[in-house]
């Protein structure tokens, strides 16, 4: 259980970081992490996250761009709204624009550190 919290913590620190206007994916994240293989276990810390004020999980979709994340918000255009708030077009449940958009944590993160 520890471990599963700890990885947790480890993914909403990155996700703070995600800058105001740019996406992320889950796998990103993963990958960034050390745990390539492991984007369905920051899904679920996304969702875990919500009602954490501290925690931008709108910022975070899936590989693709589709804001998969969606129903975990309050209301169904709720993650979309979000997004287009900070001027991140999105159309049909996806990312416009999304390799623009991407921001990618191994480019611009230095290295993590190790639990």
């Amino acid at each position: 259980m520890a471990d599963k919290e700890s990885f947790f913590l480890r993914v909403y620190e990155v996700v703070r970081q995600v800058p105001y206007g740019r996406v992320t994916s889950y796998g990103a994240i993963a990958n960034y992490l050390g745990a390539a293989r492991s984007a369905r276990m920051v899904g679920w810390a996304m969702n875990a996250s919500h009602g954490r004020e501290d925690v931008p999980a709108h910022r975070v979709v899936n590989r693709k761009g589709l804001l998969t994340g969606k129903h975990h918000f309050g209301g169904s255009k709720l993650m979309e709204q979000l997004l287009e708030s900070e001027g991140v077009k999105v159309r049909d449940d996806q990312v416009l624009d999304f390799k623009a958009r991407f921001w990618d944590p191994m480019a611009q993160l230095p290295p993590p550190k190790t639990p």
